[in-house]
């Protein structure tokens, strides 16, 4: 199991979103931490039926992928996601992991509590900071810590790869990340 567990949200193999997860991975595992990255692509996560299932059975109840990456999130220190904006928000099956990662954390003791983390999200022009504050409410709700960086967690690019060039976005992200680890550590003792 990783230290810190990464999520991609794009449908793209090697974008903009994964770029920057990869940023994030180099600079957890620079301070010493493990990392994972996975992805949401060609995994349809289904919206939350709020059938209250989650608690009986210590796992979602929609077998759709989600389930698969629970052991890994469950057990990480550590929990970021990445996600495109799309006419100025999260993808929605972003949120949907979000919402239901969520419901069966509190369902099951509330393990997400404690956890360091927080979104990194990227757009072609804009919609970054809504679509940040609306994935921030599960981190929150959930008691997790998330620190700051530099700037808030965006970055701007379009095409695969232009990301790169957005040297505020990539910086802010390392740090981010190195925020991450460091209080993971200190957490840690």
């Amino acid at each position: 199991m990783a230290d810190v567990v990464l999520i991609s949200g794009s449908p793209r193999a090697n974008g903009n979103t994964e770029y920057l997860l990869n940023v994030c991975k180099e600079a957890i595992e620079s301070a010493g931490l493990t990392a994972k990255v996975l992805t949401l692509r060609g995994t349809p996560i289904q919206s939350c039926i709020a059938c209250g299932q989650c608690g009986k059975l210590g796992r979602c109840a929609l077998n759709d992928g989600l389930n698969d990456m629970l052991p890994d999130i469950r057990e990480a220190d550590g929990f970021i996601v990445g996600a495109p904006v799309y006419f100025g928000t999260a993808r929605g099956d972003v949120m949907n992991l979000l919402q239901r990662v969520g419901m069966v954390s509190r369902a099951n003791g509330g393990w997400m509590s404690g956890k360091v983390g927080g979104p990194v999200v990227v757009a072609r022009r804009g919609g970054q900071t809504a679509t940040l504050q609306e994935m921030l409410m599960m981190y929150f709700i959930c008691g997790m810590t998330v620190p700051g960086s530099t700037y808030w967690n965006i970055a701007f690019g379009q095409a695969p790869g232009t990301v790169a060039e957005d040297e505020e976005g990539i910086a802010t992200m390392r740090t981010f990340a190195e925020n991450v680890a460091s209080l993971i550590q200190k957490i840690r003792g």
